[in-house]
């Protein structure tokens, strides 16, 4: 295609194309101020911001820490990207490698190696999508937002952001469709609760809200989750009542205790389950992670 920036083609080739060349080291006098070129700098962490369009919204702790640990021991192997600020002398945006630099902060670094460019907001939107993509770093829904946004900011049809982050025409339709779910089960991708296979399902479905809590409660597989909203789709949720097998309901359980189960599962989100002794009993709810337990406590809270 003609008119392609270069830009364009280093992301067609992949991003070590656009960051793994001219690393020399820059002379002594070019440190303060770094010029837009090919060569890799050492900038001042305090002079980075994060970027305005990087798509991710999320980053691990644990993993940040685990790569501060690494930075204290070997240093940081690649160079970020980042632009130089509009009217702001020496100040520069990131456009890739945020976690290597909030890591670096975290290893007390006074300076970290970057390559500097001039790029227009589609290219820096472009070049983080396909960082973390390659890097398999976003959720469904970031990615979604990230296309979407190419789409809406920059006049990108859905070919020319397959053709820019390397992958199929109707990936790109499948993952823009989440967009379309309510936003509780955006938040279930986004948590890490319901996989993007589990998702796919659920769009267009009017209980799907309800069923992506049923799908999380029971721990149930993609292929479980595809037989459970073709259920739905074909019969309504009350499709659902009376139909549990006789190992979910239990040796005699009372149905009631049963139905309140997936109703407070449903809820929470999270498994639970009820043990009845008399007037009173035993209530138990399952986490996998310390962010489900967040969100438990935050919704008892409130």
């Amino acid at each position: 295609m003609n008119g392609k920036s270069p830009i364009r083609r280093g992301l067609g080739r992949g991003l070590d194309a656009l960051l793994g060349a001219d690393r020399e080291a820059p002379p002594e006098e070019a440190r303060d101020v770094a010029p837009v070129g090919r060569a890799q700098l050492a900038l001042p962490v305090a002079n980075i911001r994060p970027g305005r369009l990087q798509p991710r919204r999320r980053f691990d702790a644990e993993e940040v820490e685990a790569l501060a640990k690494s930075i204290r021991e070997k240093g940081v192997l690649q160079p970020i990207l980042v632009r130089p600020i509009a009217g702001e002398s020496g100040m520069y945006e990131l456009v890739a490698g945020e976690r290597r630099w909030r890591a670096a902060q975290q290893a007390q670094l006074h300076e970290i190696p970057a390559l500097v460019r001039e790029l227009t907001d589609r290219d820096t939107l472009e070049v983080a999508l396909v960082e973390n993509l390659q890097r398999q770093d976003l959720t469904a829904i970031e990615e979604a937002r990230g296309y979407q946004r190419m789409i809406d900011d920059f006049r990108r049809t859905q070919e020319d952001v397959a053709e820019v982050v390397g992958k199929s025409r109707p990936h790109v339709a499948n993952t823009l469709r989440l967009l379309t779910l309510p936003l509780p089960v955006q938040e279930m991708l986004e948590d890490g609760r319901l996989t993007a296979g589990h998702a796919r399902p659920l769009v267009g479905l009017e209980e799907a809200e309800r069923v992506a809590g049923r799908v999380v409660a029971g721990g149930l597989s993609v292929r479980e989750t595809e037989r459970l909203a073709q259920r739905v789709r074909e019969g309504g949720w009350a499709s659902l009542e009376g139909k549990r097998s006789s190992g979910e309901r239990g040796a005699g359980r009372s149905p009631d205790i049963v139905e309140l189960e997936h109703d407070v599962s449903e809820r929470l989100g999270l498994i639970v389950q009820i043990k009845a002794k008399g007037e009173s009993g035993e209530v138990t709810i399952r986490y996998k992670s310390l962010e489900q337990l967040d969100d438990l406590l935050a919704k008892l809270r409130r």
